[in-house]
């Protein structure tokens, strides 16, 4: 799992969400086009694409390919809202979807796809509301080179092909869960650029 299919299944999602959002699809390829006519991915472009990082932090946000982290207990605890009491040594479960779908900590519906908040509203949200990758010192420590080639290759995908909805027929959604939260019962088109 660890390298390889939570970035394949975040690379799925991205192209399903891509797909059924045709406006943040158009605005990649612009973002591509404005910043270099030429085909070329050099490092300095790749930095310079803030929106297609934005797309992947709503993607890993809306759809984690993770279901979550444990972590143990060190010391005695109390839940504050329910009282629930935690001794050192309990395992809990922090669940992604959970944290990225709490009102508590975005200004614009969580429950919606939209990249842009992390240009404005929810751009300094909380630090945990967010964490694909889980956090702090035990955080996945393959998450950059992750977040680099689902950059390389959406930015590729995207200077080539445009993704369409697949149609109901195909596209009755779901998602398979394991070890990772991969997409089931989606399809989509695909047509080539020029």
């Amino acid at each position: 799992m660890v390298g390889y299919e939570t970035t394949s299944t975040a690379l799925a999602w991205m192209i399903h969400l891509i797909s059924k959002y045709p406006r943040v699809q158009q605005k990649i390829k612009a973002e591509l086009i404005d910043n270099n006519a030429q085909k070329d991915l050099s490092l300095e472009r790749l930095d310079s694409l803030v929106y297609l990082d934005c797309v992947i932090n709503e993607v890993l946000r809306f759809s984690p390919p993770g279901d979550g982290t444990f972590r143990t207990l060190t010391v005695d605890d109390r839940l504050p809202e329910s009282g629930a009491q935690l001794l050192a040594g309990d395992q809990v479960l922090i669940p992604f979807i959970n944290l990225s779908r709490d009102t508590r900590y975005w200004s614009i519906d969580p429950e919606l796809f939209y990249p842009e908040r992390f240009l404005g509203e929810d751009k300094n949200h909380h630090p945990y509301a967010s964490i694909p990758f889980g956090s702090g010192h035990r955080q996945c420590i393959g998450q950059d080179l992750a977040r680099f080639e689902l950059k390389v290759i959406t930015a590729r995908l995207m200077q080539y092909v445009t993704f369409g909805d697949g149609g109901p027929q195909v596209n009755v959604g779901g998602h398979i869960q394991s070890m990772t939260i991969m997409p089931k019962h989606v399809g989509v088109t695909i047509e080539f650029d020029q």
